[in-house]
């Protein structure tokens, strides 16, 4: 049984053990996923943990979480707005210049080429009320309904599934059931490193009441590794798949007939469609690359366990039909009636902190307001509520769209709010070229430099930050909670809410004299609860009248809360009551499985792309952070074995990967984690962090019709090797300016500076380079021509202030990390830096494994020869693994490494 250390406990034993909330401290959510953690924040802002009082994480942080207090600097930050010159120089301006100037430049394109050549890009890492004043000046004012969001790219699939099943964007479930279910069923999801606190949780259940884990995937991911049962399917298998397991229950009797009767419609269209699609398991073997008997073994489990749930996430979103797939793992709960009961639902995985809150307030182009849609009824009614002279009358462009309008000059006028699409978008090159050709670009964030405001920004509006902001955000379980100010306002920024609402004003419309955060709530609420007769899920009414004491003191709480109500509802649907016009869930025949690419002789790879466990979207935030960084520290690609011989790439050397679309070049990774055929590269690198590694620059931008998601999983490429003389790395005090050619990551270290290189240097071409990073007269260095090696290091005062080391092959900077946050460095240590070796056993831990206590390879090596043979034994002893458990993965894989060779087989073939 695991230990406590290891997970979330029940929650009395949680809240039992938990440390007490501190007075001083505030508490707030967590920025990053859409777990929607609580968190305590020190005044100083020097401490951020886990509040042990909030039902979602009840003290548990993942490494991001645990990080957060390395990322509040001011380091890059935009603390005023900025106005592009003639000159091309973004140069300081005051508030009510900025202002006017977005105010005058908007309505003159909308008097010029009407409303919708004006569109507005949002963030699913903005608070519920900034969407609610963006969208409200969209839709209502201004009179266009393109209003997008990157949410688009996260769980737009979702949002379309459950409208079509449950006739509302409604999640039935809640995270209670990851505890009470007899059955998990991951898809899609590698929860162990994207959610790790719920991951955590599967993983107690599994281990105290014996739950079974079954992990559908194209990857084998660091959760497959903890599956009882894990189906390594074929990219697009996912409603062949769904689809065979539909027609299996009704085979072998395991529906519930009168949850089918009483609650839903066209369950025998769907099966129909079904059996055309998987009409038995031989063939679902065929089209998904699955063995049978693992999908037989799949099968007998799900139909023998009603306490089931079925999580997915990106790897069913990111789909060119991912509406279809969605709708497919849908029909096989709604056939066993196992939605909204205890232990039992589908589950959406939320990819980021407020998609849901976003959602709620009409954050999609294709959605009005409060989960109205443009029928002329939600029109009338949201346009009579918010007294609004202009509002839109259909749907908007969704993200790809909008870019596309952009190109071809439809829209003359884009305002981006916390969001880097020139970056993230697929075919990111052509986004971030469709810029130049707006007549107005408007970013507001709070960072001076990314892609997009790179790609030609005419105002920058600053932004408070997490950490300085006040407001709401709703989890993937529907739990609204509060985010809360605990820093100082930095310079001049502002809420999001209160820019959008300013430039309202300027415009010259009425109903946005928003004094705070909580009247932009209670309005929001409040048509949440308009003529609301319970024929629309979405509803908080109750919550409409709150003080601005009872605001800030909003404990975590479900919706919907209808008037007169002040706590939500766990679970939906188990009973029916259903939000389509008959009441009734609708079964849906999806359509027949296809990618909306093929391979060929010149792209004949399968790039996905994801994720990585210490990293967040573009870095802008957990770039920061030190910790963080020694994970994993440069953009890369995994592949198989053979394709790595297939293609003449190295392991540990660098791969070009090029699709359609563009091209990246990335470190090489072999791995058994990949299948033949396909290959992997995370996301989170961009022109501000490395050179030549946007990964979504390789990404088709071909799209699910009815959701407008990208398929981002699955685009067609090739791979050839790409080679460099030499390859090592910089630490420096102060930002660099690299040799031309140069093949670089930055990456965050402590007081200082990091770059991984690559390129064909020699030491002239270095030269000036380290002149310039290091002026001192104290400089020590090795060139060894016969071994093209060149290192060195430069101090002031016996400290390094900058240390370099080039070679053929990477060498290692663990040592150099250690020496360089040091303050001082004696003559062996200086030598040290030359050789690359220490007689201080000490002086490195090797690579980090768990990023939460900051414990590298060796010390946990060092446990497991002193007798921890398992992850508990090994938390108790050095700590790793013992918080978000999203390192147990890499632990298990070193205590199986250790017991393999200090077996009998592994000695007599040593």
């Amino acid at each position: 049984m695991l230990d406590g250390v290891l997970a979330p406990p029940p929650h009395q034993i949680l809240q039992a053990d938990a440390p007490p909330i501190q007075a001083s401290a505030t508490r707030s959510t967590c920025p990053y996923c859409g777990v929607g953690c609580g968190v305590l924040a020190s005044a100083s802002a020097k401490d951020v943990v886990g509040d042990p009082a909030h039902p979602a994480n009840f003290s548990r942080l993942c490494s991001k979480g645990s990080a957060l207090g390395e990322t509040l600097g001011l380091d890059g930050r935009l603390l005023y707005p900025m106005r592009r010159q003639a000159d091309g120089a973004l140069a300081r301006v005051s508030w009510d210049a900025a202002l006017d100037e977005a105010a005058t430049g908007l309505r003159r394109i909308v008097d010029r080429h009407g409303p919708d050549a004006v569109a507005v890009y949002l963030s699913g890492q903005l608070l519920t009320e900034d969407y609610y004043a963006a969208n409200k000046l969209m839709k209502g004012f201004i009179g266009s309904a393109n209003v997008d969001t990157n949410s688009r790219l996260c769980m737009a699939s979702t949002v379309a599934g459950h409208k079509r099943a449950f006739g509302a964007d409604v999640v039935p479930g809640c995270y209670e059931d990851l505890d009470e279910a007899d059955l998990i069923v991951l898809v899609g999801s590698n929860a162990a490193w994207c959610h790790p606190i719920l991951f955590q949780r599967i993983m107690r259940n599994k281990e105290e009441r014996g739950a079974k884990l079954v992990v559908i995937d194209t990857r084998r991911t660091v959760t497959a590794e903890s599956a009882d049962l894990f189906l390594q399917i074929a990219p697009g298998g996912d409603q062949a798949l769904f689809c065979s397991l539909l027609v299996y229950l009704d085979r072998f009797g395991a529906l519930d007939a009168d949850y089918i009767r009483q609650y839903t419609t066209g369950f025998e269209s769907a099966l129909t469609g079904a059996r055309n699609i998987a009409p038995s398991i031989e063939a679902t073997a065929m089209s998904t690359q699955l063995r049978e008997v693992d999908i037989a073994a799949f099968f007998e489990l799900f139909a023998q366990t009603p306490r089931t749930v079925t999580a997915f996430s990106q790897g069913v979103n990111q789909s060119a039909q991912g509406t279809d797939k969605v709708n497919a793992i849908i029909n096989c709960h709604l056939a066993t009636g196992r939605v909204g009961v205890p232990g039992s639902s589908p589950f959406s995985l939320t990819g980021q902190p407020n998609a849901m809150g976003g959602r709620e307030v009409g954050g999609l182009a294709n959605t009005l307001a409060a989960h109205m849609g443009f029928d002329a009824d939600s029109i009338d009614r949201v346009g009579r509520f918010w007294s609004a002279p202009r509002m839109a009358q259909r749907e908007g462009l969704k993200a790809v769209q909008m870019f596309d309008a952009i190109a071809r000059g439809d829209i003359k006028a884009l305002w981006v709010v916390g969001t880097n699409p020139a970056a993230s978008l697929p075919n990111a090159d052509a986004a971030r070229a469709a810029l130049a050709k707006l007549d107005l670009f408007i970013v507001s964030d709070n960072v001076t430099s990314n892609d997009t405001i790179n790609g030609g920004v005419h105002l920058l509006l600053p932004a408070q930050a997490w950490g300085e902001k006040s407001g709401t955000v709703t989890n993937s379980e529907r739990r609204i909670s509060r985010q809360r100010a605990f820093l100082p306002t930095p310079g001049e920024t502002r809420p999001d809410w209160s820019i959008f609402a300013d430039v309202a004003r300027r415009m010259g419309f009425a109903g946005f004299d928003y004094r705070s955060a909580a009247d932009v709530f209670r309005e929001h609420a409040a048509l949440s609860g308009f003529e609301n007769n319970g024929a629309r899920a979405f509803n908080i009414g109750g919550l409409a009248r709150l003080s601005d004491a009872e605001y800030d003191a909003l404990e975590p709480t479900q919706w919907p809360i209808p008037a007169g109500e002040r706590k939500g509802r766990e679970r939906l649907f188990a009973k029916g009551g259903f939000f389509s016009p008959d009441r009734r869930a609708k079964f849906i025949a999806p359509a027949k499985p296809v990618l909306a690419t093929k391979l060929t002789e010149n792209f004949p790879l399968r790039l996905n792309t994801g994720r990585i466990r210490d990293q967040w979207h573009t870095m802008t935030r957990t770039g920061l952070s030190p910790r963080l960084a020694r994970h994993l520290a440069e953009p890369f690609v995994e592949m198989s074995a053979s394709d790595a011989d297939r293609f003449g790439v190295e392991d540990g050397g660098f791969a070009r990967v090029e699709t359609p679309y563009g091209d990246c070049v990335l470190r090489a990774v072999v791995t058994d984690r990949q299948p033949a055929g396909h290959i992997f590269a995370p996301i989170h690198w961009t022109d501000e962090t490395a050179a030549h590694a946007r990964v979504g620059a390789l990404v088709a931008p071909f799209v699910d019709p009815f959701s407008g998601q990208p398929e981002a999983k699955a685009t067609p490429a090739a791979m050839t090797p790409a080679r460099f003389a030499r390859q090592g790395f910089f630490l420096s005090r102060t930002p660099m300016i690299l040799p031309r050619g140069v093949w670089w990551t930055r990456v965050a270290v402590v007081e200082g500076f990091g770059y991984r290189v690559a390129g064909d240097l020699t030491d002239d071409d270095c030269a000036e380079t380290i002149r310039a990073a290091a002026p001192s007269e104290d400089v020590i260095q090795l060139i060894d021509e016969t071994k093209s090696l060149f290192s060195g290091a430069a101090f002031v005062d016996d400290r390094a202030t900058l240390i370099w080391s080039l070679a053929p092959l990477s060498p290692p900077w663990d040592l150099a990390l250690e020496l360089f946050s040091r303050e001082r460095l004696d003559q062996s240590e200086r030598l040290s830096l030359l050789s690359g070796r220490s007689d201080r056993s000490s002086a490195t831990d090797g690579p980090l494994v768990c990023s939460c206590f900051s414990v590298g390879q060796k010390t946990i090596e060092a446990a497991i020869a002193q007798g921890c043979r398992s992850t508990v034994d090994v938390g108790k002893a050095v700590r790793a693994g013992s918080n978000c458990g999203s390192c147990r993965p890499e632990i298990e894989r070193l205590i199986k490494a250790s017991s393999a060779a200090a077996s009998p087989t592994a000695e007599q073939h040593a």
